[in-house]
């Protein structure tokens, strides 16, 4: 089996798992990220996962490279590496933006050109930039945060396991009411078994690993991340300029009085 194809499905499995994207039957996807079913059409059921293919085919088509599920493709999309940092980003956002836009609902009518200094060509900027969930966060509800959180892939060190679960130490995602920011490290628990196996071999205390939705998916190498960090880091800074720019009214915004603001009923 190629190793993009077992990567992805690595990173893919866990939302794949919980209804929110790709086609039914995760089972599958489970055991190719544990380097089973060798036999698996891994490329159609990519193809089914219409946030994270066509990033893929973007990444392969600006970097020559034939295979949108080669690895470095796979890496550059999920955690970010050289590859990432070689792609344009002016080119990958106009690209894609002008693809997903064609496709969008009535929820997704922030993908315009407005999004372009955001754009990158990872994970973190459909987590936080294409994703309406980082519009929500001033409503005072907890889903935004938590889907923020929970659908971008952080990295943490194992501090404890036993046979089905692992506890990671991690920056969980706050917010302030103002901006976004890593906060403090804390331990939470992380599923890292599946029926066909673990995705990660000999996960032991003290490892690096990558968490999508709570599941340990990957081991990192101190150069990974560092990338996914700095990633993280500069999309957290890019998606606080555009929440502040919001909050802050223009000489043109409406005074909000009582002739403007509709009666509750």
């Amino acid at each position: 089996m190629p190793s993009g194809h077992r990567v992805f499905a690595q990173y893919a499995h866990a939302p794949n798992a919980l209804g929110y994207c790709g086609p039914p039957g995760s089972e599958r996807l489970q055991a190719v990220a544990c380097g089973a079913a060798p036999d698996t059409d891994v490329v159609a059921l990519a193809k089914q996962f219409s946030g994270a293919w066509p990033y893929q085919e973007v990444i392969a088509r600006l970097a020559g490279i034939p295979d949108p599920l080669d690895e470095r493709v796979v890496r550059a999309y999920w955690t970010s590496d050289e590859l990432s940092d070689r792609v344009d980003r002016a080119e990958f956002g106009a690209a894609l933006l002008a693809r997903l836009a064609s496709q969008a609902g009535h929820y997704w009518k922030h993908l315009t050109e407005d999004l372009l200094g955001e754009a990158a060509p990872t994970h973190n900027f459909h987590v936080f930039g294409v994703y309406p969930w980082s519009r929500l966060l001033d409503t005072g509800m907890p889903q935004p945060l938590q889907v923020l959180d929970s659908c971008r892939i952080r990295w943490g060190e194992v501090v404890g396991i036993d046979h089905d679960r692992a506890v990671v130490r991690s920056r969980r995602l706050s917010w302030d009411g103002t901006r976004l920011s890593l906060g403090p490290e804390q331990d939470d628990p992380a599923d890292y078994r599946v029926p066909e196996g673990a995705f990660v071999a000999d996960l032991t205390v003290g490892d690096r690993v990558a968490v999508h939705w709570d599941f340990v998916c990957d081991r990192l190498d101190p150069d990974r991340v560092d990338r996914l960090r700095g990633q993280t880091e500069w999309q957290l800074a890019q998606t606080n300029q555009r929440l502040l720019r919001r909050a802050t009214p223009t000489p043109t915004s409406r005074k909000r009085t009582d002739t403007n603001v509709s009666p509750l009923p």
